[in-house]
């Protein structure tokens, strides 16, 4: 009797043991499968709104994400954040380029200016469209976006890359504030690494040389785009680049005069509409924005990149995407030059 009991004691420790560790196990398994959010890497996204590729738009991106858009991976133990978005889908009223980009929710004069940084790798560009088009085969990774007068852009960062090269370029528009009506507008482009947007190919399918020093696909690099008391202070750094500084003024025109337009504009937009002047005091006074994130800058009108009839999951298929992955970011007040 007492042998049996024994028996019995033993079996239900083993029993025991056996529940607590299940339960232990299952409380791991669920530990691991919990959801993060972009939020979750980037603590600050209380500050911006979005738009997707697909035309979902949000105010409210604390735990917020949505699958093939925005959302978090993890990759050698490391969180990013992806913003991807097709060649076509719905767009912005005065855009014909889709985009998974954040919009600051916030508006600021450069007066009073404020400071964006983010620090990414390019994961995709399109791998079709046309190689005499200049925003072929790019995506736009962060921005300043005027939100008075003609709403133009006086900061663009670009990444662009063409089909069968290992690097591409990183490179920066200012677009100017137009003097009098929008006719006249257009950007000046300044490369970082590699090009800058007026080298092309040249025919549509044949592309220009390779940059030597230029950017592959998934290699990291982080900007500071730094606006205090109305100048405009940029930053570029790469492991294995030299770190590249640039200053503009957002208070005075640096094109005020016919003379003192950019040969590389008068080259591009001469045969192509009116090349105006910018007002003599640039963006002063106007309010401005902040955007993060993917605007893919390929699409089927402009620069004849493939769309499969705007069916996103055939485009994501097919290569017609942008893809980019951000891994810390900061937004807040511009501070003084270093």
């Amino acid at each position: 009797m007492k042998k049996s009991l024994v028996i019995i004691i033993v079996f239900l420790a083993m029993f025991a043991c056996k529940e607590n560790s299940k339960t232990t196990s299952d409380t791991s398994t669920k530990t691991e499968e919990v959801k993060k959010y972009p939020s979750d890497i980037m603590p600050f996204m209380d500050k911006w709104q979005i738009l997707l590729g697909d035309g979902t738009r949000s105010k409210d991106l604390v735990n917020y994400s949505k699958d093939d858009f925005f959302y978090v991976v993890n990759e050698d133990n490391t969180d990013w954040v992806v913003y991807k978005t097709p060649n076509a889908g719905i767009t912005s009223p005065n855009s014909s380029n889709t985009r998974t980009e954040l919009g600051e929710k916030k508006r600021w004069i450069p007066e009073e200016g404020g400071k964006l940084t983010g620090t990414l790798k390019v994961q995709h560009v399109s791998t079709t469209g046309d190689a005499t088009t200049r925003s072929a085969y790019s995506v736009v990774v962060g921005q300043i976006h005027s939100d008075e007068g003609h709403e133009n852009e006086p900061l663009k960062i670009y990444y662009k890359k063409f089909p069968g090269h290992e690097k591409g370029s990183v490179f920066w528009n200012y677009e100017i504030n137009t003097e009098g009506d929008n006719d006249g507008r257009w950007d000046f482009s300044t490369a970082v690494w590699g090009h800058d947007f007026s080298v092309l190919g040249s025919s549509p399918e044949n592309y220009p040389e390779e940059p030597e020093n230029g950017v592959a696909l998934g290699e990291e690099f982080s900007y500071e785009v730094n606006v205090y008391k109305g100048i405009m202070h940029l930053t570029f750094t790469s492991e294995g680049h030299e770190t590249k500084r640039f200053t503009k003024n957002l208070l005075k025109s640096d094109f005020a005069k016919k003379e003192d337009i950019p040969q590389q504009v008068i080259d591009w937009y001469s045969s192509k509409r009116r090349v105006g002047v910018e007002r003599d005091s640039a963006y002063a006074g106007e309010k401005q924005f902040f955007k993060q994130g993917a605007y893919n800058q390929a699409n089927g009108k402009s620069t004849k990149s493939e769309t499969f009839n705007g069916d996103i999951a055939k485009q994501y298929a097919n290569g017609s995407y942008a893809e980019v992955w951000f891994k810390e970011g900061s937004l807040g007040e511009g501070t003084p030059a270093k």
